[in-house]
């Protein structure tokens, strides 16, 4: 099992405004977003990141996806494949018979699988925008992590996608 993180960002580091917009992200980021993660089959986000994909139109294309909400609240999921996980232990045991797991946000979901080394290799895909302030790719945490990069592809004209394996230690 490979444990992918999966993020669009800015190109300083933010996943979405303070409000939760993430209208920055275009069309072709959504297409990448949709197509690895109908690949994988499932997607682990936190709750926060499920109020606001869902709301999305594209989040039609999701419907058959397994998706694991990571939440220390219990709360109603809107289909019987949608999961909730209290840990990113648990929710990783709930998509175990996957070969690639995808985790795509937000910051503070992206932090715990961080911290406890559970993220294999990351995927950032650069928006070509700038925010003084919104919600960063991690939270504050207590981690340091090295990456190797793997590789770099163009998404469209102007936006890139980076490719890192998270080094183990």
């Amino acid at each position: 099992m490979k444990v992918i993180l999966y993020m669009a960002m800015t190109a300083n580091g933010f996943i979405a405004e303070k409000d939760d917009d993430t209208s920055f992200i275009s069309k072709e980021e959504w297409d990448s977003y949709i197509e690895i993660v109908r690949k994988a089959g499932n997607v682990i986000i936190g709750q926060r990141t499920y109020g606001i994909i869902t709301k999305q139109p594209e989040f039609k294309q999701l419907e058959n996806i397994k998706i694991i909400v990571l939440s220390m609240q219990d709360f109603k999921t809107l289909s019987p494949n949608h999961l909730t996980a209290k840990s990113p232990k648990e929710a990783l045991e709930l998509v175990k018979n996957f070969e690639e797991i995808i985790v795509a946000g937000g910051g503070s979901t992206n932090k715990s699988f961080l911290e406890e080394n559970l993220i294999d290799e990351i995927y950032l895909d650069v928006e070509p925008v700038i925010f003084g302030e919104g919600i960063p790719l991690f939270a504050a945490g207590d981690f340091e992590k090295k990456l190797e990069f793997i590789g770099i592809k163009n998404i469209s004209d102007n936006e890139i996608q980076l490719h890192y394996r998270v080094k183990k230690n």
